[in-house]
C-alpha cells in the first residue's frame, strides 16, 4: 500500500523502512510532522490481514490496538491496482469505527494514469462513506500538503506531545536493526522475506573512537536451507547486505560504522511463542 513510504514523505525523513514486500512493517512506528499551527503524529502500523502464523496474529493485534489510540484513521489503497477482496475487507472493518473519522488515501498516483486515478476514486466511494478522499504520491509530493491539512483539521485541540525537531520515538538500536532488515529484504526470494528477523546484540561508540560506532547484529532465519540463499556465492550477498545497511546506519547515526553481521537459525520462529518473545514480538 505504500504506508511507510507515505509516512516518511510526510515527516520529511526516513523513520520507517520500506520494501516492495507486503507485511514489511512489524511494529507501530510513530513519525512526527511539525508545523507552526499543529503537530501531526502518524502511527504506521502493520497491515490488517488474515494471519497464517503466530507472528501474523500478533501483528494484526498490534494494528487493531492502534486503532483505539488514534483520533483519525488513514485507509490506504494504491492507485495502480484494482480494488480487491482485501480492500473490501478493510473497508468493512473500518466502516465499523463510529467514533472516529476515516480518511481514504489513494496512494501511488504517480504510477497510474489519470483515467486509473479517476476510476479508483469512484471505486473508493463505492467501498464506503469516508470523511474525506485524498489522492497522493509520496514519490512526487503530489497531494501531501492537502493530506496534512485534511488530517490536522480532524485532530482535537491540545498541546504538542513531542519537542520541536523530534521526528520519531523509535530507539536508535531498533532503527538500526530495521535498516539491516530492509537491506536484507532487497532481492530475496518470495519465501524468505517473512522468515527474516534482525536483532542488534551490542551497539556503541568504540573506546577512544567517538567517530566510530560498533554494531554487532544477528540476522535470524527459520531454516538451515535459507542460509545459503542469504549468504550468496562465497558470502557475496551477505556482504552486499552489510554494505548497504552500513551506509544507511551511518546516515542515521552521523558517524562511521563497523557492522558485524552474522546469520543464526531460529527454527520456525514465526510460530514459536518463546522465540517470538526473544526476538521482541511480545503478546
Amino acid at each position: 500500500m505504500g504506508k511507510s513510504t507515505l509516512m516518511n514523505a510526510l515527516v520529511g525523513a526516513k523513520v520507517a523502512i520500506t520494501s516492495v514486500r507486503p507485511q514489511t512493517t512489524r511494529r507501530v512506528i510513530r513519525g512526527v510532522v511539525h508545523r507552526p499551527d499543529a503537530q501531526l503524529i502518524i502511527m504506521d502500523t502493520p497491515g490488517l490481514h488474515k494471519p497464517r502464523t503466530l507472528l501474523g496474529e500478533r501483528l494484526d493485534s498490534l494494528a487493531r490496538s492502534a486503532l483505539t489510540e488514534v483520533d483519525v484513521v488513514g485507509f490506504c489503497v494504491p492507485a495502480d491496482q484494482p480494488v480487491g477482496p482485501g480492500d473490501r475487507y478493510l473497508a468493512r472493518e473500518l466502516g465499523g469505527l463510529r467514533d472516529k473519522p476515516v480518511v481514504a488515501i489513494l496512494t501511488k498516483t504517480d504510477r497510474a494514469t489519470r483515467e486509473q486515478v479517476m476510476k479508483q476514486l469512484v471505486a473508493f466511494t463505492e467501498l464506503g462513506e469516508w470523511a474525506d478522499v485524498v489522492p497522493v504520491s509520496a514519490l512526487t509530493g503530489f497531494g501531501l500538503d492537502v493530506l496534512e491539512d485534511v488530517l490536522i483539521d480532524k485532530l482535537p485541540v491540545g498541546r504538542p506531545l513531542y519537542p520541536e525537531g523530534e521526528l520519531t520515538d523509535e530507539p536508535e538500536q531498533v532503527m538500526v536493526a530495521e535498516l539491516i532488515r530492509e537491506a536484507a529484504l532487497e532481492g530475496v526470494r518470495d519465501e524468505l522475506p517473512h522468515s527474516i528477523a534482525v536483532v542488534v546484540e551490542e551497539m556503541g561508540p568504540r573506546p577512544g573512537r567517538p567517530d566510530l560506532t560498533d554494531v554487532h547484529a544477528l540476522l535470524y532465519l527459520e531454516r538451515p536451507s535459507q542460509k545459503p540463499i542469504v549468504l550468496g556465492p562465497s558470502g557475496a550477498r551477505l556482504q552486499a547486505v552489510g554494505t548497504k545497511a552500513r551506509n544507511r546506519i551511518e546516515a542515521l547515526l552521523g558517524t562511521k560504522v563497523y557492522l558485524d553481521l552474522h546469520i543464526k537459525i531460529a527454527k520456525d520462529w514465526q510460530r514459536d511463542p518463546k522465540q517470538l518473545r526473544r526476538l521482541g514480538f511480545y503478546d
